[in-house]
């Protein structure tokens, strides 16, 4: 209270245009009370349904989940080369680099690289970054030999003057650490200032807050029964003795539905006529399917691809091959552009410039054998693959003859010696 009435010249009340919630030039509105404080610190993830989103209760919406685990996963198990540019057109695998071993082996002493790239790809979708702090070796060179992942809402970045990007962390005992550009792996996702990423559940809340809602309204029906499936009719009429005995032992019928689909005894001659679904239970059923496929276009992915069949997916393909393609050109190149070249940024040095990484985007059909081999057999007569290099993506070893480019479906008649004219004299 002291420092608000200290910034506002002594005076501990609002201006007069604070009515509606005054709002200085920066944007915000202007808190004068603590009451206020605790106010907008309790109100301030809140959508308009009244649910709180953030990192921890969007994902358990099954729509943000799911589109979380799909784009994560996909960056996770996507094989990354790391290649180095002999000359033009030659490159070379580079796995005696550190840089190899690092991004292949083990970015740190707990974390697989599955594990690590998972985690960063969940919290650039779900934050808009993803930090790492970057371990170097002593002695010439300097090489990475560590990527220690910084929780999000612990790093706070920010531009200097000379445009440089310096970042706080704060750890869990509370004591900040500054670290350089240099000392830090940063993820970028969509962002409006250049330096950071913003969060997908900023601009998504209403929608998220929206399905967590109807989620809970769900459970709550089903485990009360709330939704009347039929009404009593009573020939008489009943007193208030005989009303709350038959509110009783309706509310013990239909109680935690252990009795559900069993028979009801009535008496006096009442008579139950079933009510079928409603107008509104159809219309929460569908808003339910919107506010999947809502979830789904600003996660960017078809909302066939986490278990919504209710649209067609048209603008994605109708088949599984197209709707991969589709996914892989209009969503996860996104991603994977974005680690590619944030690698090359921060992980590789200028005297290293050799050096490049690339996702093998081709792995994402590695379970269609069909598909597979097909495309390896058009490379084939393309004269694109050897056979050795065909063995090499199956994880084969190479074949004696195996490094020549010919089509292997046309056969060429070598031309037979002619005899010399001595041979023919003889």
């Amino acid at each position: 209270m002291a420092f608000w009435s200290k910034w506002l010249g002594g005076k501990a009340e609002k201006p007069a245009a604070s009515a509606a919630g005054y709002q200085p030039s920066g944007g915000g509105t202007l808190i004068v009370t603590s009451s206020e404080l605790e106010d907008a610190l309790r109100s301030g993830n809140k959508s308009d349904s009244g649910m709180v989103v953030n990192t921890e209760s969007a994902m358990r919406a099954a729509a943000v989940y799911a589109c979380v685990r799909l784009k994560a996963g996909a960056v996770a198990t996507m094989p990354l080369d790391v290649k180095r540019r002999l000359s033009d057109g030659i490159r070379k695998d580079a796995s005696d680099t550190p840089l190899w071993r690092l991004l292949r082996r083990k970015p740190n002493s707990w974390q697989t690289p599955s594990q690590f790239r998972r985690m960063m790809q969940a919290h650039l979708m779900l934050r808009g970054n993803a930090y790492a702090m970057i371990v170097r070796s002593v002695g010439p060179g300097r090489a990475v030999t560590a990527l220690i992942p910084m929780h999000p809402d612990r790093v706070k970045c920010c531009q200097n003057d000379d445009l440089s990007l310096t970042y706080t962390y704060t750890t869990r005992t509370g004591r900040t650490v500054d670290l350089k550009q240099s000392e830090v792996f940063h993820l970028v996702g969509l962002t409006l200032d250049g330096v950071t990423g913003v969060s997908v559940l900023t601009y998504a809340r209403e929608a998220i807050g929206e399905a967590l809602a109807m989620t809970q309204h769900g459970a709550a029906m089903f485990k009360n029964g709330a939704r009347v499936s039929g009404a009593l009719t009573h020939p008489g009429k009943l007193g208030d003795a005989e009303f709350e005995n038959l509110k009783t032992s309706l509310d013990e019928f239909r109680a935690e539905g252990e009795r559900d689909g069993k028979a009801m005894i009535l008496e006096e001659g009442m008579k139950f006529e079933r009510i079928a679904m409603t107008s509104v239970d159809a219309q929460w059923v569908e808003s339910r399917k919107f506010s999947r496929s809502e979830i789904a276009m600003f996660f960017g992915v078809p909302p066939s691809m986490i278990g919504d069949n209710s649209g067609s997916d048209s603008n994605w393909g109708t088949g599984l091959e197209q709707k991969t393609n589709g996914f892989v050109a209009y969503s996860l190149e996104d991603d994977l552009t974005t680690w590619e070249e944030t690698i090359h940024r921060d992980l590789i040095a200028d005297e290293e410039s050799d050096l490049y990484v690339r996702f093998n985007r081709a792995a994402l059909v590695k379970g269609d054998i069909k598909t597979r081999f097909d495309a390896y057999m058009k490379a084939r007569q393309m004269k694109v693959f050897s056979a050795n290099d065909v063995r090499a993506l199956e994880d084969m070893n190479p074949v004696e003859g195996g490094d020549v480019y010919e089509n292997p479906m046309i056969t060429v008649d070598q031309p037979k010696d002619k005899p010399d004219d001595d041979s023919q004299a003889a």
